[in-house]
């Protein structure tokens, strides 16, 4: 039990990171998991693709496909109701970590 409430809270924060890259500037999947892998988190395309495709289907992420040398890539940006939910959350990460660390 304990390694299923362990990944659901870094599956959490893998979101709120995605929606805050995708804040500064458009990301595409690999690039991505570069960025997490410079944080030290490994994270396998299986699970990363998927992540993606809930946050634009849910409306937090939208996508523009372009043609990269030959290779169709896939570049999301931040929605206006993905900034909503990610300042949101933000507070509500801030407070809850500021109860578990002071």
């Amino acid at each position: 039990m304990e390694s299923t409430i362990i990944r659901d809270f870094f599956l959490g924060f893998i979101k709120l990171h995605i929606l805050y890259h995708s804040k500064e500037e458009e990301i595409y999947g690999k690039e991505f998991r570069n960025e997490l892998a410079r944080h030290g988190y490994e994270i396998s395309f299986g699970t990363l693709y998927p992540i993606f495709y809930k946050l634009e289907k849910s409306g937090y992420l939208s996508s523009r496909k372009a043609n990269i040398k030959g290779k169709i890539r896939k570049y999301y940006s931040i929605t206006d109701k993905g900034k909503a939910v990610l300042e949101d959350s933000k507070h509500k990460a801030k407070e809850l970590f500021d109860e578990l660390f002071i």
